[in-house]
């Protein structure tokens, strides 16, 4: 039982060691690689069928990768406004793989989302582009906006700016590392009859609404945060 309470990172691969400290590939890196594996090979398959797609659909794969794409594309609109509908070739991708990692539960993986290094690095990618694009679209408007409504305001403004990366990861992250805890203890404590058919409708949970609504929810607010910052 207490092996499988072990839900740390664990190390795969050791290149060096530093002040006795190992550093390498990490169970989260194995697993961040095959989910960029997975999308690499998905966008290749669909970049090598561009060439037999028509304009009226004639396949379910043209089907799926239009709907797919549509969809992309009005949840970015909907969301940003339609002079932002360039960010869905970004927004796209990014839902695709943090979805897939959020699923790699069902195939017995440690999500790499599970690790707080993944998501936070992921916040850190909203964290920029808002800056970049708040000062592009708005230019000194944008630094201004953190001396309203008052200038003596201009440290909390601050800290509420650099509380949007720290919560962002942190929702997703807990999300998902709770829904992985849950099923190690589950399996832990269960016994093995208990462990034959009761195990898909939690994982149908955990794994995909809760890994589905939290990508969601990701990708949503770090669009309302870029959309924002870009406003007058």
């Amino acid at each position: 039982m207490e092996q499988n309470l072990d839900f740390g990172i664990h190390q795969v691969v050791t290149f060096f060691e530093y002040n006795g400290q190992s550093f390498g590939l990490t169970t989260t890196h194995i697993n961040t690689f095959l989910v960029m594996a997975v999308l690499t090979i998905f966008g290749l398959i669909v970049r090598y069928k561009l060439k037999n797609f028509k304009m009226i659909p004639d396949s379910k794969f043209q089907i799926i990768i239009e709907f797919l794409v549509d969809t992309i594309n009005s949840f970015t609109i909907s969301t940003m406004g339609e002079k932002n509908a360039r960010f869905s070739s970004f927004y796209g991708p990014m839902f695709l793989f943090i979805l897939l990692c959020n699923l790699t539960g069902l195939i017995g993986l440690r999500p790499p989302t599970a690790d707080i290094a993944t998501t936070f690095a992921l916040s850190l990618t909203t964290f920029f582009m808002i800056q970049w694009y708040g000062l592009r679209a708005r230019g000194t408007r944008y630094l201004k906006g953190f001396l309203e409504p008052m200038p003596f305001l201009l440290p909390l403004n601050i800290i509420g700016e650099l509380a949007n990366p720290i919560s962002l990861s942190f929702r997703l992250f807990g999300n998902i590392l709770g829904g992985t805890i849950i099923m190690g203890l589950y399996y832990a404590m269960m016994p093995w009859w208990a462990q034959l058919g009761l195990p898909s409708v939690l994982h149908s949970y955990f794994d995909v609404f809760a890994g589905a609504l939290q990508t969601l929810i990701f990708v949503m607010l770090s669009m309302t945060f870029v959309s924002s910052a870009m406003e007058d």
